[in-house]
């Protein structure tokens, strides 16, 4: 990543562009500086949620509940002066320790900074920017009525499967207050979310650039007032050809800076940089990526084949994985679609996940596959980066990704929170030429199997 080309001059610091994280958490009893009521501060604690879990004779959740022990090399999330409701929903998802990303970027962020960091999928970056986001929300409340359209936050993701998943987390880390999360998605009920965003508040919206767009330009949700801006997955976007609408969308929130702006890629190309300077503020910049490129945690290995020879092998290699989880790539559509009607045949507990699948059916699939109703995905690489889901123990390349890029993104679906995975690729006559560029990107080479029969 390049730092910021504009630097402030002597006479000019650099502060946040307005007044964040006291030191003191709001107490229930007590009311914030600006004297607005508890009420509308959210900052009554005991006060019941609707759609929130409330423990049966408790009323007041207290930190004292949240007890985490202090490890050397390790930040909790109590040492980052969280908002309790934060704190309390993060203890009911069972996390204790900030991973690496949160920890380095939520002191940053907390304060109001904007920031560009690089992380892969896989790291705990959708929870550091929600946290940040959502503690900001609830210790600067809005002092005054607003229209149930105007945005207060705004994350943009490149694909559907992943705002979807962007959105579930942030409906588990609000479930204890009043914030409200929408979201706007191509291929679902256009006038479902029309209702929504008529009927609800948008504290905090995830979309996708399309259907945002759509409804932006239609004044059915207005971004003039959006505190704060989150761009998931930046060269996804880029290479997806998101970049357009982005800038469209973006033009249309306050100023960089009258906002804070966070923006997450896993990688930094030139035309990333570029964007990232414009959009921020004087960001701090964040890198935590592995020296290798993939994690070491996955087995690699690359069977050559002939074409011919890919589904007998396929079909062994899934018998003899049982019943675990396996994710199979596939560069086409009707390479997919062909997959798919072949495992099924060879009564495969299977499913498809691509384009042209609709979008309520690739919902419930991803929902199936993440509860171990379905032990085979078979899916393109518009999938490759929505696809979150632990426990996955294969994954299978049936045809090397065009994009060396995509090789890294696809592994990563398995070998997640350390644990151990295994990625197998193919390679024939038609693709194995893209192997050493694929190394180059991996940064070492990959164990390579000739295959001379289908017994693996």
């Amino acid at each position: 990543m390049e730092n910021q080309k504009t630097e402030p001059t002597s006479e000019q610091t650099v502060k946040p562009k307005r007044p964040r994280r006291s030191n003191k958490r709001f107490k229930a009893e007590s009311k914030p500086a600006n004297g607005v009521s508890d009420k509308s501060a959210e900052g009554i604690i005991n006060k019941p949620v609707e759609g929130a879990k409330q423990n049966s004779g408790t009323s007041v959740w207290s930190i004292d509940d949240f007890k985490v022990d202090e490890v050397a090399d390790k930040t909790r999330f109590h040492d980052l002066n969280l908002p309790d409701r934060v704190l309390k929903s993060i203890s009911e998802m069972g996390f204790e320790y900030c991973s690496e990303i949160q920890a380095e970027t939520l002191p940053i962020t907390l304060k109001g900074s904007d920031l560009i960091g690089q992380a892969q999928t896989g790291t705990g970056k959708t929870a550091a920017f929600l946290i940040a986001m959502i503690s900001d929300f609830l210790d600067y409340p809005l002092t005054e009525k607003r229209a149930n359209n105007l945005a207060r936050g705004l994350i943009i993701a490149p694909t559907r499967e992943l705002a979807l998943q962007i959105a579930e987390e942030a409906v588990k880390l609000t479930a204890n207050c009043h914030l409200n999360v929408v979201a706007l998605v191509g291929g679902m009920s256009y006038e479902k979310q029309k209702q929504q965003l008529e009927t609800e508040n948008v504290d905090i919206l995830v979309a996708t650039p399309g259907r945002l767009l759509d409804f932006a330009r239609h004044k059915k949700v207005l971004l003039s007032h959006v505190e704060c801006l989150v761009l998931d997955e930046a060269d996804r976007m880029l290479s997806m050809g998101f970049i357009p609408d982005v800038k469209s969308i973006i033009r249309m929130t306050p100023h960089k800076e009258k906002r804070q702006t966070m923006l997450f890629s896993a990688t930094f190309p030139k035309d990333i940089q570029a964007l990232a300077t414009q959009w921020t503020y004087f960001p701090k910049e964040v890198s935590v990526v592995p020296k290798e490129a993939t994690n070491q945690n996955i087995d690699q290995v690359i069977y050559t084949v002939e074409a011919e020879q890919k589904w007998p092998v396929l079909r062994k290699l899934i018998e003899d994985n049982g019943n675990q989880r396996t994710i199979i790539f596939a560069n086409r559509r009707d390479e997919t679609r062909d997959l798919y009607e072949k495992l099924r045949k060879a009564n495969i507990n299977c499913a498809i996940l691509s384009g042209e699948v609709a979008q309520d059916k690739r919902v419930k699939t991803l929902k199936g596959f993440k509860d171990g109703v379905i032990q085979v995905l078979v899916a393109t690489d518009v999938a490759g980066r929505g696809i979150h889901v632990d426990n996955i123990e294969l994954v299978v390349n049936y045809a090397l990704p065009e994009d060396p890029e995509d090789y890294v993104h696809r592994i990563g679906r398995t070998g997640r929170g350390g644990e151990m995975g295994k990625s197998v690729s193919f390679a024939s006559e038609d693709d194995a030429f893209l192997i050493p560029e694929i190394e180059k990107v991996v940064g070492e080479s990959i164990r390579c199997e000739y295959m001379v029969n289908t017994s693996l």
